[in-house]
């Protein structure tokens, strides 16, 4: 159904643009000249690729035609991973970030949606950035937790890039993270623990009020300073009680808070085969932990797997 739908929006897209109905792209085609379907994620997030971008809407995005190609990263529930992912990207690829906005959209919620825009002066590198973003939100979206009720999120990165300098004014290469909750009441209380938790940097905390999120009924806090200090802000944020340092869940937070930023480094240094042993025992001890909890408790083991993203 979702592919469906996906393939009669490019139909017509292309139809608009003079190109015949028959031209659109399949899910997951490998090539179209105007307009290219690169994929979907979670958060009803899509990826497109432009190959050669019209110059009047170069011009009126006020987007450098030196970047003929641009890769389109957008959704409709969420933004901090989406952003979060694009960061990654940007870290990964030959592209420039041209364009970042956050609107407010019903569907996310008491969140919002995002349109962002990488820059490339080659088509492949649009596709690119696009493929890594996409399969990156999978990953930050694990962070995201939410029902009718209301919605938590938690992000990190040991190192800012410039999608997170773009969207938050996060100092570049500097470790990262965010907290959001709503409804807002909620989001005020995760940023007293984050911060009375560690010795960090408030970059800003953004009500609904104040333009920070769009009116949206939620709290966004964000902060930055030594990788260990925006870690434990975190991990205070996933904590089951006042004092809590040992617990599974704990644990499990900080080893998948690890697992994760490993992971980032081994996809760009395959052959470090030390970190990748590392990494390895650090998945086996998760398994260990989420295994008791299992046997322990299994309503906490389900909170905690549902509120991280593990799968089993």
């Amino acid at each position: 159904m979702k592919d469906e739908m996906v393939n009669a929006i490019m139909a017509e897209v292309l139809k608009k643009v003079g190109a015949p109905a028959e031209t659109a792209p399949k899910c997951c085609a490998p090539k179209c000249n105007l307009t290219e379907f690169v994929g979907t994620a979670m958060g009803h997030t899509i990826g497109l690729v432009i190959a050669n971008l019209d110059n009047q809407v170069h011009e009126k995005l006020g987007i450098d035609k030196k970047y003929r190609a641009i890769g389109i990263l957008s959704d409709r529930t969420g933004a901090g991973p989406q952003i979060m992912a694009a960061d990654e990207a940007i870290k990964a690829t030959n592209t420039e970030l041209l364009l970042l906005e956050c609107p407010r959209d019903a569907e996310g919620g008491a969140g919002h949606g995002c349109l962002i825009i990488f820059g490339a002066e080659d088509v492949s590198d649009a596709r690119r950035a696009i493929e890594v973003a996409l399969r990156e939100v999978e990953r930050t979206f694990g962070d995201v937790y939410g029902n009718s009720a209301g919605h938590l999120e938690f992000q990190y990165t040991a190192r800012a890039s410039y999608a997170v300098n773009k969207a938050w004014g996060a100092p570049i290469g500097k470790a990262f993270g965010l907290t959001v909750g709503a409804p807002a009441g909620i989001g005020i209380v995760l940023a007293d623990t984050a911060v009375k938790a560690a010795t960090i940097d408030v970059l800003s905390v953004a009500t609904p009020g104040n333009g920070g999120t769009s009116f949206s009924n939620e709290v966004n806090t964000f902060f930055y300073g030594d990788s260990g200090a925006v870690k434990q802000a975190i991990i205070a944020a996933n904590q089951t009680h006042e004092g809590d340092t040992g617990s599974p869940e704990v644990q499990v937070a900080i080893l998948t808070a690890r697992i994760n930023e490993l992971t980032v480094h081994m996809k760009k240094n395959p052959k470090d085969f030390h970190s990748q042993r590392g990494l390895s025992k650090m998945v086996g001890h998760r398994k260990q932990l989420l295994a008791y909890l299992a046997k322990k408790d299994i309503e906490r083991y389900r909170a905690v797997i549902k509120k991280l993203g593990l799968r089993k």
